[in-house]
């Protein structure tokens, strides 16, 4: 079974190429302190071997997880049809707060960059929707209602 398409804006999508380029240069010198760890002599109280070895571990994974992305990633179309989808800039207001927005994808979510998924509970909630509509997002304090300002 192959795993869906994941969404990437360019920007998402082009990190991810540079993040590999960095990872490969840097599994060049976790396997080397691996190697010199290993020619000091007894592995099982050398401190300075489990840790290369577990910074090579570190670095193979994320190199798995990076070609992964990359191998099943594509850069999304962003479409500006009025309605809020996939790379849209989204404001909602709810008369205390302004809350703005890009919707991306799941892998390359991260709020503190203003990037919420399209998965998450406010994601799902403004997908489809355009500018006026009022939407409902349950959160942990209760339901939270907002009004779609901007779309971009």
């Amino acid at each position: 079974m192959q795993p869906r398409t994941i969404q990437f804006t360019p920007e998402g999508y082009q990190k991810l190429k540079n993040d590999l380029e960095i990872f490969t240069k840097r599994r060049v010198t976790a396997v080397n302190s691996l190697r010199t760890a290993r020619e000091m002599g007894d592995l099982s109280e050398n401190g300075a071997y489990k840790a290369a070895r577990f910074e090579l571990s570190f670095v193979d994974q994320e190199l798995r997880r990076l070609k992964f992305l990359l191998r099943f990633g594509k850069i999304g179309t962003v479409v500006n049809s009025g309605r809020v989808g996939f790379g849209n800039r989204v404001t909602l207001v709810n008369g205390k707060d302004e809350l703005t927005f890009t919707l991306v994808d799941g892998f390359e979510s991260n709020p503190q960059q203003e990037k919420l998924s399209i998965l998450s509970p406010i994601g799902k909630a403004v997908l489809g929707k355009t500018v006026g509509e009022t939407v409902t997002v349950t959160s942990p304090s209760g339901m939270v209602h907002y009004t779609i300002r901007e779309i971009t």
